[in-house]
């Protein structure tokens, strides 16, 4: 029961830190420097769910056990569906990286913007577009909206 109200009181006390101090938890927790912007609650909530597994044992075998089998999972799919696809398992912690599929030189991409249809080619040495050779699809976007795009967003890629 002691132990149980120590937790309680840890895991309180965390929302009492200023979220400078949480992050230097979360670094101390996960060997990384916290998301770009993430929110003080989840740094809370990180450093609550540490102490109570470091605590209480973390996860069972068989949820462990559960983890791994939707890893497997998710790692079959992302290699059915882009043969690129890798997947880390690193215990539970899962890191997720797919290489962003290539057109290849020869496809020809159309976008229709504002009532017009744009083409752009693909070729060796980059796209092209009104005539010109484009080093990037985001150039060619940024050509056609006056605005920043990502060139393969643009054109659904």
């Amino acid at each position: 029961m002691r132990a149980k109200l120590d937790i309680e009181a840890e895991v309180a006390a965390l929302g009492d830190l200023s979220r400078e101090e949480l992050a230097v938890q979360w670094e101390k927790i996960y060997r990384c420097a916290p998301p770009k912007g993430v929110r003080r609650e989840l740094l809370i909530r990180a450093a609550a769910w540490h102490l109570q597994a470091k605590r209480l044992g973390g996860f069972s075998t068989e949820t462990r056990r559960m983890l791994r089998s939707a890893i497997d999972r998710v790692e079959k799919k992302l290699a059915d569906r882009d043969s690129q696809a890798i997947v880390v398992v690193d215990d539970i912690k899962v890191t997720i990286a797919s290489k962003r599929r290539q057109v290849l030189p020869g496809a020809r991409l159309v976008r229709d913007w504002s009532g017009k249809t744009h083409i752009v080619d693909v070729v060796e040495d980059g796209f092209v577009f009104d005539g010109k050779v484009y080093p990037s699809l985001s150039s060619i976007a940024r050509k056609i909206t006056g605005a920043h795009w990502s060139g393969p967003r643009f054109f659904g890629l």
